[in-house]
């Protein structure tokens, strides 16, 4: 227990500083705002989760930015992430299929293929926020009619991943999960 939670804070800590670095990057037309308001119980399933979703925005944030080599990084936190999680809040199964997704997205600077990869990856973690709660925000389903894919957002605005500044606002909020 104290090793999961020293993994889930030293990945917190990591996923915090790497945020406020790009934040600091970030192009004017991107809009980053806090992930979560709450922290649940250190080594908790709900801190678990949590850390997932904000693993997931992180990836999206950087596709959003056209940022490839972020992407790779917060995929690669994110597999970590995702490895660390207890069986009993995530099925085995479940956990492989997410970190096979990261991995393919960690394991490239492709921006195209990472977006790409990212389209899987989504409708993965779309299926488990269906299936559980990822945290105490609302999490919004957004669809790109032109990607035919959807995407986990923190919030209504819409930031396509998929297109960045080419097409930054294409998608329509579907559902609030």
């Amino acid at each position: 227990m104290k090793k999961l939670f020293l993994v889930g804070s030293l990945c917190y800590l990591a996923l915090a500083a790497h945020s406020q670095h790009d934040h600091q990057k970030q192009p004017a037309d991107t809009v980053s705002r806090p992930v979560s308001k709450q922290k649940p119980q250190a080594g908790s399933s709900e801190q678990q989760l949590a850390q997932l979703l904000i693993s997931y925005y992180n990836i999206k944030n950087a596709l959003v930015a056209g940022d490839a080599g972020t992407a790779a990084t917060n995929a690669d936190l994110f597999l970590r992430t995702v490895n660390a999680v207890d069986f009993k809040v995530i099925s085995e199964g479940n956990i492989h299929i997410l970190a096979k997704d990261a991995g393919k997205i960690a394991a490239t600077t492709d921006l195209s293929k990472q977006r790409d990869y990212f389209a899987n990856f989504s409708a993965n973690m779309t299926a488990l926020a269906k299936a559980v709660k990822l945290g105490s925000e609302p999490v919004y389903l957004i669809y790109c009619p032109m990607k035919k894919a959807s995407w986990l957002s923190s919030e209504k605005q819409i930031r396509n991943p998929y297109y960045g500044n080419t097409m930054l606002t294409c998608g329509e909020v579907t559902a609030t999960l």
